[in-house]
């Protein structure tokens, strides 16, 4: 069986906010890379409970689906800190804190004069210790595949940036489309097992070209003309610790418990 390589870590500090590309990161069971999506903004009263955090859809947030002025901005996350700094064209246009009040207002009034009428209400920035602000209730690793994104290239006649996917792990070394076959098993990423549970069916933020801002694709549209789904990439829940990096080999894991009872 071809085996795939991991090509890049991604992280998303804040959901709905900029990637930060990552050199090497340990992966614990059970969660997702640290602080990806730690931070989310509460698109006016969002019902969001720091005291008893829980899952809630995306649409209660600030995001891409609805919010594409958001990918024209450039953010760095510091992890020590946890000081957002957000420049457009360059040009820092807002920075502070984010474990403190007075840095997370900062952001807000910025970003309550950026986004203006696209906001229902006041944003606010909102965290809890542990919780994970993913599209998906679970904590979970999402993985695309760069054939799969060279296929779509292909299909739509133009290049298909893979940030518009907003993956953790980007992989490559496979058949197009080989990585939705990995749905219900165990996969190896280097040292690390984790387990694919679900297609990611994608939504209208792919159409956001992240590097200008612009909606100018229909990718859901796209993938359902051409396969009748609009399934791109997965997500993988970590079942044993690791440290991972560019280079390491990901692979569906043959000899699983699953995997023999079905052979029986």
């Amino acid at each position: 069986m071809q085996n795939a390589s991991l090509k890049a870590i991604y992280r998303y500090p804040v959901k709905g906010l900029g990637a930060e590309l990552l050199e090497r990161v340990d992966l614990a069971a059970g969660e997702t890379l640290p602080l990806d999506r730690s931070y989310a903004i509460e698109n006016g009263s969002g019902g969001f409970d720091p005291l008893a955090p829980k899952y809630l859809p995306k649409t209660h947030f600030v995001m891409l689906m609805r919010n594409e002025r958001l990918a024209a901005l450039e953010t760095h996350f510091d992890e020590v800190s946890h000081t957002l700094t957000i420049r457009r064209d360059g040009k820092q246009v807002a920075r502070g804190m984010l474990s403190a009040p007075i840095g997370r207002a900062m952001i807000e009034q910025f970003l309550a004069a950026y986004m203006g009428d696209d906001l229902r209400g006041a944003p606010k920035i909102v965290q809890a210790k542990g919780h994970s602000f993913s599209d998906v209730s679970a904590k979970c690793l999402h993985i695309i595949n760069l054939e799969s994104v060279r296929e779509l290239t292909r299909l739509a006649g133009r290049e298909v940036d893979p940030g518009r996917f907003r993956a953790n792990l980007v992989i490559d070394g496979i058949e197009a489309k080989a990585e939705l076959d990995w749905l219900d098993r165990e996969i190896s990423i280097g040292p690390v097992r984790a387990k694919v549970f679900a297609r990611t069916s994608r939504c209208a933020a792919t159409d956001v070209d992240p590097a200008t801002g612009e909606r100018d694709m229909a990718i859901p549209s796209l993938l359902e003309r051409s396969f009748s789904h609009t399934d791109f990439g997965v997500y993988a829940r970590v079942l044993t610790p690791g440290s991972i990096e560019p280079g390491v080999d990901i692979a569906a894991i043959i000899d699983t418990p699953a995997a023999a009872e079905a052979g029986d």
